[in-house]
């Protein structure tokens, strides 16, 4: 069989990055005084990993980098996932038309924050997607 295709490989390696930096949160608290650290980390909730991920491809697409132009599956969002996406770029634009660039960053966060909230990680539409065990 030997190795995959190159978009497939290209597809593997966006949605390993895009995981890598969904994991990336600096938001948990410092484990208690006295304790070992030796549990494990609690995984992302669907809700978080939501909102990493498509604040991210929201925010690369307003600022038009080079893999802004990839497709939802490439970017490892669901269907709903993409839909907010389409909408955080919308109102990024809009923003960035009126109050600057910086301001149309910070909408998209707060914008996809409350979306991924308000669907429960907007996971259910995607055919390829599986609770975590």
């Amino acid at each position: 069989m030997g190795t995959l295709p190159r978009p497939a490989r290209y597809a593997a390696t966006t949605l390993l990055a895009a995981l890598a930096l969904a994991g990336c949160s600096s938001s948990a608290p410092p484990p208690a005084a006295g304790s070992t650290g030796s549990s494990a980390p609690t995984p992302a909730s669907p809700v978080q990993v939501c909102t990493s991920l498509v604040s991210y491809w929201a925010k690369e697409t307003l600022l038009g980098t080079t893999w802004s132009g990839l497709d939802w599956e490439q970017k490892g969002l669901s269907n709903d996932q993409y839909a907010i996406h389409e909408d955080a770029v919308a109102a990024g634009r809009a923003e960035e038309r009126t109050a600057g660039r910086e301001k149309a960053l910070e909408l998209i966060d707060r914008f996809v924050a409350q979306r991924c909230a308000e669907q429960d990680g907007a996971t259910r539409s995607s055919e390829n997607w599986r609770p975590p065990v």
